[in-house]
C-alpha cells in the first residue's frame, strides 16, 4: 500500500477515499504476492512485472482496467453486476457496491494466464 498512499492522500471525498483504500487493501490481502505502482497516474497491481488490474478515479465512478481479453471473458459477469463497460474498462459508481468477487475472480484469471507471459502487456 506504501505506494499509493501518496495517491490516496490526494482524493479529496472522504468516502471515495475510504471506499478506494478498503478495495487496494482486501485486494492486497487476497493476492499478497501482487507489486503495487503508480504509471499514467493510475494505481496498479502488477505479478512478476506484467500488468494484472489499474484503477483510475473519476466524480462519478472507479474505473477498472483488466486488459481487453479478461474484460472480453467477464463481459456477461461484469453486465450482471450492473456496471457499465467499453471495450477496454468497466465503471464502477460510488454508489454502486464493489463486486469483490469478480475482482478477484479477474485478478485471479491474470495472474493465471499470465504466469509465463514476461512482457507487461499483452
Amino acid at each position: 500500500m506504501q505506494n499509493f498512499e501518496e495517491y490516496l492522500a490526494a482524493i479529496e471525498n472522504i468516502e471515495h477515499r475510504e471506499k478506494i483504500r478498503d478495495l487496494f487493501e482486501w485486494i492486497l490481502a487476497e493476492f499478497p504476492e501482487l507489486e503495487t505502482r503508480i504509471a499514467w497516474n493510475q494505481p496498479m497491481f502488477t505479478h512478476h512485472e506484467t500488468f494484472i488490474l489499474a484503477f483510475s478515479l473519476a466524480k462519478n465512478h472507479i474505473s477498472v482496467s483488466p486488459e481487453v481479453k479478461t474484460l472480453t471473458l467477464f463481459a456477461e459477469t461484469i453486465d450482471q453486476s450492473g456496471y457499465e463497460r467499453t471495450n477496454n474498462i468497466f465503471r464502477i459508481k460510488w454508489t454502486q457496491p464493489i463486486d469483490r468477487e469478480l475482482i478477484k475472480e479477474m485478478i485471479a484469471f491474470n495472474i493465471e494466464d499470465k504466469k509465463d507471459y514476461h512482457k507487461f502487456w499483452r
